[in-house]
């Protein structure tokens, strides 16, 4: 209970704060768009390191040396629980959007932080709007800016394996040319989700896959990229299981 009282006050105190911040953000962008762009990127991952913090999560890392931290990327990770962009995000090296669904961007100041962020949101309810999301998420890829995507399409609310990925989430990769960072997270469920409404200290493990390009596999997982990706984290994601039964 302590621990869902902390993360509650200084999610309060955030959001506060955050009132002066955006309007020190937007100066720093009338003179300076990168330093700004760096700078909302640093903070929200200083916010999201305090929330493991407070909650008592310690994430074991694997493979963080595959992330290139010198070109965008799209990174594709399973979606057990709200946690999963919590300990991604404050692990990227450098500036990152994600796609959220579009419900998100009605949450006030929370979508300000994101759209500094280069976040998309993603209306699954429209197709024209959900192809003009994807097209602008490859503008933001040309430009430097990689990409968090969880091809689930929805939080897995079970222990079970990893819900089949929609094919068109590997677009930004396809139509770009980046690498995919295949990015497996376990017993993430167990911070809080398992027990709603209680927050619990836990142990995590995240594993950041090798470089997977498109264009470098066989001609038949070209065709389904999706599922290609989807069989390397369901893979990850058996072996480290066993590390929580």
């Amino acid at each position: 209970m302590l621990r869902l009282i902390l993360v509650v006050l200084f999610l309060i105190f955030f959001f506060i704060w955050s009132l002066v911040a955006f309007l020190v953000e937007m100066i720093i962008g009338k003179f300076n768009k990168h330093a700004k762009d760096i700078s909302s990127l640093r903070i929200v991952q200083w916010a999201f390191k305090a929330v493991r913090w407070l909650s008592g999560v310690k994430t074991e890392v694997i493979g963080y040396e595959n992330v290139p931290k010198d070109k965008p990327v799209l990174f594709v990770g399973n979606h057990n629980s709200y946690f999963d962009v919590v300990i991604l995000y404050s692990m990227v090296p450098g500036l990152t959007g994600f796609v959220a669904k579009k419900e998100i961007e009605k949450v006030p100041l929370l979508r300000v932080w994101m759209r500094f962020l280069y976040c998309l949101f993603l209306d699954r309810k429209n197709t024209k709007e959900g192809l003009k999301t994807i097209l602008q998420g490859i503008e933001y890829v040309k430009k430097g800016i990689s990409i968090v995507i969880f091809p689930e399409g929805t939080r897995n609310t079970t222990d079970e394996d990893i819900q089949p990925f929609k094919e068109g989430s590997l677009k930004f990769a396809e139509k770009t040319g980046c690498a995919i960072i295949p990015v497996t997270q376990n017993n993430t469920r167990n911070i809080w989700e398992a027990h709603m409404p209680w927050i619990k200290a836990t142990h995590t493990t995240i594993e950041f896959g090798k470089p997977i390009y498109i264009k470098e596999l066989a001609e038949e997982d070209r065709k389904f990229p999706g599922a290609y990706v989807q069989n390397v984290i369901v893979e990850t994601y058996r072996r480290n299981k066993v590390k929580y039964e």
